[in-house]
């Protein structure tokens, strides 16, 4: 409980510091699981691309950048990582709710090569993502499907694909 109160008062910090905003309007907390139940829990930082392209009645396509901090676990075994992806979003104009689909392609980098039973290959990995979400003023719930893998630039290549749920708050 005193590393999650700890965690708040750091994103708390980083929400109200003017200064910040020029790089960061979002926080995101997502939790998940492989299917081989590794537990998944990150932390993302988010910035709004800030441009519309494509825009009509319907909708208009945009995005962000994420940096996150990962964290894998199964039973004792424990693998931490980053990434930093670019994810596109089609956002759909629907009044206050503003439902969307997002795609994006990143890299991470990861603390060891094992987890439970996967041999990840390297530290190294691309982080692929398609989702969908909704919007409602400044709070963002989304679903998504990561797949982490080296992308076989190193054998082995035992990649790792996660469901995860996310909440997410943009200043």
């Amino acid at each position: 409980m005193k590393k999650v109160l700890l965690a708040s008062a750091f994103v708390a910090t980083f929400g109200i510091s003017e200064g910040l905003s020029n790089y960061i309007d979002g926080i995101t907390l997502n939790i998940g699981e492989s299917k081989d139940n590794i537990k998944i829990y990150r932390l993302g930082l988010q910035k709004d691309f800030n441009s519309r392209w494509g825009e009509s009645s319907i909708g208009y396509l945009s995005g962000y950048y994420e940096l996150s901090l990962n964290y894998w676990k199964w039973n004792s075994d424990k693998n931490y990582g980053v990434a930093l992806s670019p994810v596109f979003a089609y956002y759909f104009k629907a009044g206050d709710f503003r439902p969307y689909v997002e795609g994006g392609i990143g890299g991470s980098y990861w603390s060891k090569t094992k987890i439970r039973h996967r041999d990840i290959g390297s530290h190294l990995h691309f982080e692929d993502r398609i989702g969908a979400g909704v919007r409602y003023k400044n709070i963002d719930f989304n679903f998504k499907y990561l797949h982490y893998s080296n992308a076989g630039l190193k054998k082995p290549n035992n990649g790792i694909d996660i469901f995860i749920g996310a909440i997410s708050y943009k200043f």
